[in-house]
């Protein structure tokens, strides 16, 4: 087993508490499917007006248009707006207004009921026992803060929410990023060292272990294989009963 002692644990989401498949095969189609509905129930929010606003400044868009046959400034509604969202969905691209606008209409779907977040069953019973130890728990992901709490708020084994202290995304920096996790550690007000990262991403624990973070690697069913490499690098479990993580005292 797995051991480390810290102060908090900061984790990722995406294959790490949560299925791959949950996002790429639930929420990234859900939000294909029900980005035109809210468009057209928010068009005039001042909320809409200005993620559509960022939206048409990314330069994705300008990319957008040249391959856009006839698509003039006179002609971008909420039908220019929902197409251009596809795109930027089937490219997987994590971009600020996008993923504002994913978390509004995931907002609906978890309002009326048709999502419920996924977490691997190993995870209620983990946070739990962290937070009973002392431990902080922060999320940090690619997903909005509000997309995190949303996710877990309302997962299919209860809400997760009470658990967490912190939340974490892009704006923090991109994840494959060294300062990004100094950042997060900073507005943490912890030594990098005192905290675990978990993730199941390589570069992202490249990256958290070169600004001080102690880290580990979840190889759950579904995500990209390890090479022997990785694994003579970086400790790497299955799930989070394989972790024994006990609070670091204060001096």
């Amino acid at each position: 087993m797995a051991e480390f002692i810290v102060k908090t644990i900061l984790t990722d989401i995406e294959g790490t508490t949560t299925s791959i498949s949950f996002v790429k095969d639930k929420l990234f189609p859900y939000a294909k499917e029900f980005t035109k509905d809210y468009l057209e129930q928010t068009w005039v929010s001042k909320e809409t007006s200005e993620i559509v606003r960022e939206l048409f400044e990314l330069p994705q868009f300008e990319v957008y248009k040249t391959e856009v046959p006839n698509l003039s400034n006179e002609s971008y509604d909420v039908s220019t707006v929902n197409e251009f969202v596809k795109y930027l969905i089937d490219k997987d691209l994590k971009l600020g207004p996008l993923k504002k606008l994913q978390g509004l209409v995931w907002e609906k779907g978890y309002e009326s009921g048709d999502l419920k977040g996924h977490v691997y069953p190993d995870v209620p019973e983990a946070f739990k026992k962290w937070k009973d130890a002392g431990l902080r728990l922060a999320i940090y992901s690619s997903g909005s803060i509000k997309a995190q709490q949303l996710l877990f708020g309302q997962t299919e084994l209860g809400n997760l929410l009470p658990y967490i202290s912190a939340h974490f995304d892009t704006t923090s920096g991109h994840k494959q990023e060294e300062q990004s996790y100094v950042n997060i550690a900073n507005d943490l007000g912890e030594d990098p060292c005192d905290i675990l990262f978990l993730t199941d991403v390589v570069k992202e624990a490249e990256a958290a272990r070169k600004a001080g973070m102690q880290t580990v690697l979840l190889t759950r069913p579904g995500n990209a294989p390890l090479t022997d490499d990785d694994k003579t690098q970086f400790t790497f479990v299955n799930d989070f009963e394989s972790l024994k993580i006990s609070l670091k005292q204060s001096a």
